[in-house]
């Protein structure tokens, strides 16, 4: 008996004593709103530079600085610094290399997923590097927000390109707050490349697009009134002739298109003029992102038509990209960084316009 009463004491206390610890690691668990001030991205950077670069302003349909000339940009864009940070490749001699080309200004994609998985706060640190590299070597910068897809339904090209409309707003609402009153950072460029891949990313009308765009443009200016909104024409950034019927319900802005080869077949003149070249009459107009594609052929005729077209008509160009791994690449290694054809090529296409009047020199 007095084993079955002691056997009974053990099994009670055992109970008792397990049912404590639940209860208190269910105490533990019970989380309530933390109240210590957060230190978000989104505030000033702690020490921007200062404005060395003259302010890039939009005056009709041209980019002036601050002394009233005339600026066309000319550039070079460089691969996601997430990526090259990982790789190594990120430092200050990289951008020594871009100006070497002739760059007066270098585009910078960031793509949504290495911005949400190296956190906000951590990527910005890149960032803040590469802009003042960028300032010491007298170059602007052009930050890209680089998804592809449809933002409308949230439906991208690639799991990379993924965001989601109230990222994007972060994201620009963090870039605006970051970056104010630094005129090295010339450009926000909204959206990469908008394109419903026909009908395979769904659907989104122009003036869906077009209110996105102008959510986005209240939102930054609400922080920053300097920087210029980049807004992209749909089909992969190429097409702009919905702004002939409704245009961008803001001021201040430009507009982009990417002319890559196979959206034409020559003659391409009288086709650009359609599709784009004719908005720069009217605004500012950005190429910030075309190449040379090798199984197109004729790339080296369709490089010179594209160059003269672009010079001729005003347009600043930023070619496609400084990077051995992405295509069409413009260098062979990191380790030689000797050029491709097409590196050559561009070279010598930045080279021959710098010192064109419309292409003033920063001191």
């Amino acid at each position: 008996m007095r084993k079955i009463i002691l056997s009974f004491l053990i099994l009670f206390t055992t109970a008792c004593f397990w049912q404590m610890g639940v209860a208190q690691q269910g105490k533990k668990e019970k989380k309530y709103f933390d109240w210590t001030p957060q230190q978000g991205v989104d505030k000033p950077n702690d020490k921007p530079p200062s404005r060395i670069l003259p302010l890039i302003q939009v005056k009709g349909n041209k980019f002036i600085n601050t002394a009233g000339d005339t600026v066309l940009f000319r550039g070079v864009a460089i691969a996601d610094p997430d990526k090259l940070e990982q790789q190594g490749r990120w430092n200050k001699n990289l951008f020594v290399k871009v100006k070497e080309m002739g760059a007066k200004i270098v585009r910078i994609p960031v793509h949504p997923v290495p911005w949400r998985m190296r956190t906000p706060e951590k990527y910005l640190s890149l960032l803040d590097q590469a802009v003042e590299w960028s300032t010491d070597l007298r170059m602007y910068v052009d930050i890209d927000w680089h998804s592809i897809g449809n933002l409308g339904m949230e439906l991208f090209q690639d799991p990379s390109y993924n965001t989601t409309r109230k990222e994007t707003y972060e994201f620009w609402r963090t870039m605006a707050v970051h970056f104010k009153g630094n005129t090295t950072v010339a450009f926000f460029e909204l959206f990469n490349e908008p394109t419903l891949f026909n009908g395979q990313l769904g659907s989104m009308t122009w003036s869906e697009w077009k209110t996105i765009n102008e959510n986005i443009i209240h939102l930054i200016r609400a922080y920053d009134t300097e920087k210029i909104p980049l807004v992209a024409g749909l089909d992969w950034a190429y097409d702009l002739t919905p702004i002939r019927i409704e245009p961008i319900q803001a001021e201040g802005i430009a507009y982009v298109t990417h002319p890559y080869q196979h959206k034409r077949q020559p003659p391409y003149e009288t086709k650009w003029e359609e599709d784009f070249g004719f908005a720069a009459s009217v605004y500012p107009v950005v190429a910030s992102e075309f190449g040379l594609i090798d199984d197109l052929g004729e790339k080296e005729d369709y490089g010179k038509s594209i160059i003269k077209y672009l010079e001729g008509n005003g347009i600043s160009w930023i070619c496609w990209i400084y990077d051995p791994d992405w295509y069409p690449r413009l260098i062979e290694s990191f380790d030689t960084f000797k050029l491709t054809s097409d590196g050559e090529f561009f070279k010598q296409a930045l080279q021959k316009n710098l010192k064109q009047p419309n292409n003033v020199e920063q001191k």
